[in-house]
């Protein structure tokens, strides 16, 4: 019998709407034989996953995804095999700081367009977990201002959009030696959304492997199967890993199932066993 995971989702602890233990139950009982927690920014939600995981026999892969500075919007995901994430703590800790900095300044352009919103409201809506531009999102369709999460960040929260700022990264480079010293694997996430020919493709994945790049994530739930033939490819070019997620963030994405995607998505276990093996060089 085939065995599925799903190596990218979010929780709570960033921008996703179930708690980190709920995830964990979820995957499991959707039939996912492992699961990654990999929040922005953030390794807060993976005591709770992991513990819940002993609790239900679920496997579940410590991870994180970190926004590095680049001219698009590009992710590094960092997967920790061996179970010791603590030590991107301090990495992360900047970064959170540098997104709570923007959060007011979104809040306050809000304010500037007329809507009647506080960064009270957000906090709230956040629940103690990591604030970002969903949980803003979130207050603006409960106040009435817009009719859907999507559509707040259509007309106002992405890039180029009136409430929209950039918030401070750190390189490529950067992220994944960071990675690389906590003893994580790093991997590209979402390639397709780079928009990247093929020769621009595989010039960066060049340069990042020269950093320590270890993979890609080629099965992802945006991908056409051309897509995924495509980075497949790529991956064995450039003698890469392969892995894929969904990008699951609850009720704040509804379309997208765990492990499932839009329903096109299937990521098979061995390319779990295929990381575990490289943790392990």
């Amino acid at each position: 019998m085939d065995r599925y995971i799903d190596l990218h989702t979010h929780t709570t602890a960033s921008d996703g709407s179930m708690s980190p233990a709920e995830l964990v139950r979820h995957a499991g009982n959707s039939g996912l034989a492992a699961v990654a927690i990999t929040d922005h920014d953030t390794v807060d939600g993976l005591e709770e996953a992991l513990n819940e995981a002993d609790k239900s026999r679920m496997e579940v892969i410590p991870g994180v995804e970190i926004g590095v500075e680049y001219r698009q919007e590009m992710h590094i995901l960092g997967y920790f095999l061996n179970g010791a994430y603590e030590g991107i703590a301090q990495t992360l800790k900047i970064l959170k700081d540098n997104r709570n900095e923007r959060n007011p300044k979104i809040v306050a352009r809000l304010k500037e367009i007329g809507f009647n919103i506080s960064l009270e409201d957000v906090l709230e809506e956040a629940a103690g977990g990591t604030v970002g531009r969903p949980h803003i999102a979130n207050v603006l369709m409960k106040k009435g201002y817009v009719a859907s999460i999507e559509e707040a960040f259509d007309r106002y929260l992405s890039q180029g959009k009136p409430a929209y700022f950039e918030k401070d990264k750190i390189s490529p480079e950067d992220g994944i030696r960071k990675i690389i010293e906590a003893g994580g694997i790093p991997v590209l996430a979402h390639p397709i959304f780079l928009r990247h020919t093929n020769k621009e493709l595989d010039d960066l994945l060049a340069s990042l492997k020269a950093f320590g790049l270890k993979g890609i994530e080629a099965y992802y739930t945006d991908n056409t199967d051309s897509d995924t033939g495509n980075l497949l490819r790529r991956a064995l070019k450039h003698n890469l890993l392969v892995t894929g997620g969904s990008d699951f963030h609850g009720s704040f994405k509804p379309d997208i199932e765990i492990g499932k995607g839009f329903g096109n998505l299937r990521v098979p276990y061995g390319l779990l066993d295929r990381l575990k093996a490289r943790a392990q060089e």
